[in-house]
């Protein structure tokens, strides 16, 4: 589990809102770039996030955040790697469909290639919204 502390900035129809807390050492450190506590803090700082959460807390609160590291790398590789081989693939049957004499031939193999990214990219996006796919979603895992 990557963890993170945070500070609960809202309830809302029992949704946590957080915000991460202050982490000053991670600003000098030479290390930021492939520590895991800066990972989650690095998302978090940007606005606030809703967490899942069993705990009674209450806005002020500082909370310990956790996300699965093992969920976080499958999301990133479904986002990521899948695109990436849509896009070849479709260059590829577009680059074996198209004959070499046709004109502008260069143009519809790009053309397949991004239309094929874009369409993993919409699949990907509904898949996530029908809640087929699931996705890594922080949780409160202690009260600091």
């Amino acid at each position: 589990m990557i963890e993170e502390l945070a500070v609960v900035v809202k309830i809302e129809n029992h949704q946590v809102w957080v915000e991460s807390g202050q982490n000053s050492a991670c600003g000098g450190c030479l290390q930021k770039a492939s520590c895991t506590t800066s990972a989650i803090g690095s998302v978090l700082k940007k606005k606030s996030v809703p967490v899942d959460g069993d705990i009674q807390l209450k806005t002020g609160d500082q909370v310990m955040v956790a996300i699965d590291e093992n969920l976080l790398l499958r999301a990133s590789l479904l986002l990521y790697l899948v695109p990436l081989i849509a896009l070849f693939t479709g260059a590829g049957m577009a680059d074996w469909l198209v004959a070499d004499n046709i004109r502008y031939a260069d143009l519809w193999i790009a053309g397949s290639a991004v239309l094929s990214f874009l369409v993993s990219l919409w699949i990907i996006n509904k898949a996530q919204s029908l809640l087929i796919l699931s996705y890594a979603r922080p949780v409160v895992v202690r009260k600091v």
